[in-house]
């Protein structure tokens, strides 16, 4: 049975789809809902108007009214799915495809076009997943492995340089190898950023160079792509001031909040008027030596953690079997100190039953 012209025009209506007819002119004579919707127009303000009032240039439309009269796309005075872009009422470029005819009279003479046009948005935004998703497995397959060596020979080239450098010499190389892993956790964390954006199937895009735009992977990074010392405050304690910056370097790469003193005396100081995740105190210290410090800081400020440092593996004053009864948490050799022993040491204690980094 064939369609009543009522029921025709009521499928075309409640299209979601942009459909729109014209005259001769080019003058809009018939715009649906689902133009209304995706345009932004209302009816009253494109009735009448030139078809030029939904492209960004007037080149574009030329271009869909030169593809509908070419005849090696196929049946000339029509087009079909055919690419192109509209303007929306509040200047948004949106991607369609067109299909559509020229409406011809019984004489052959154009009397005007109608078209229907699909939203592209999503679509593309799909394909744009599809290779974002593709590109995140192919960087973090050729980056992860690279960087993992890059890594590993930076801690041996950490552990030869606390053998081998004098104190002095060994913080300054420290504070070169700190900016190196730095930039290494930068890139690990905008390759998870990648992967996550792929796998939620969303991005966003930002302005480059010119008309290029680029992914915007410019986030804060989440807890899961930050190192377990990442905000932890640490007071570091030792009166030799080469070793206690070379420990400074090392906690500041791992994103601590490093705080440092040469006493026992001055550390109270500094646990009175602020608050600390933990603090690493060398043993032997003029004044005040990391035991009596222990026992100050258990008795005034008993919720924050305490990792004595020694150069000695003979204990002959019972010094750390002491500190152990008083309840110390942790125990490191600094002669020479082991780079990945200290951040492990402190990782396991900070992350053990532990609150969240000290409000401050």
């Amino acid at each position: 049975m064939p369609l009543s012209r009522e029921v025709l025009e009521r499928l075309l209506e409640t299209s979601p789809d942009i459909v729109v007819a014209t005259d001769a002119r080019g003058r809009v004579i018939y715009y649906n809902a689902g133009a209304h919707e995706n345009l932004g127009y209302g009816r009253d303000e494109v009735i009448g108007a030139s078809v030029e009032m939904f492209y960004p240039s007037l080149d574009e439309a030329r271009r869909v009214m030169k593809a509908m009269r070419d005849p090696q796309r196929g049946l000339s005075g029509q087009v079909m799915s055919f690419p192109t872009t509209f303007m929306t009422k509040d200047r948004r470029e949106l991607p369609v495809a067109i299909s559509g005819v020229i409406i011809r009279g019984d004489d052959g003479a154009e009397s005007g076009t109608i078209g229907f046009a699909k939203d592209m948005s999503e679509f593309i935004r799909m394909d744009q997943l599809a290779v974002l998703g593709e590109v995140a497995v192919g960087l973090s397959h050729e980056i992860n492995n690279p960087l993992t060596a890059i890594s590993n020979y930076l801690a041996l080239i950490e552990r030869f340089v606390f053998r081998h450098e004098s104190s002095h010499g060994a913080a300054e190389e420290l504070r070169r190898i700190g900016a190196i892993r730095a930039e290494i956790r930068r890139i690990e964390v905008h390759l998870t950023r990648l992967r996550e954006m792929a796998d939620k199937e969303e991005y966003a895009s930002t302005d480059y160079l010119g008309d290029a735009r680029m992914i915007d992977l410019s986030t804060e990074a989440s807890p899961s792509e930050r190192g377990p010392l990442h905000g932890r405050h640490v007071l570091v304690v030792d009166d030799d001031d080469a070793v206690r910056e070379s420990v400074v370097q090392i906690l500041r790469a791992e994103g601590c909040e490093v705080e440092d003193c040469c006493n026992g005396r001055e550390a109270l100081s500094r646990l009175e008027a602020d608050s600390f995740d933990l603090v690493l105190s060398d043993v032997v210290m003029p004044e005040m030596d990391g035991y009596e410090l222990l026992l100050e800081v258990r008795r005034s400020h008993p919720s924050t953690l305490m990792v004595l440092m020694t150069a000695f593996y003979h204990d002959k004053d019972h010094v750390i079997k002491r500190s152990r009864l008083e309840g110390l948490e942790g125990l490191l050799f600094k002669k020479p100190l082991d780079p990945e022993r200290l951040r492990k040491t402190l990782a396991e204690l900070l992350t053990r039953d532990q609150p969240d980094p000290s409000a401050r």
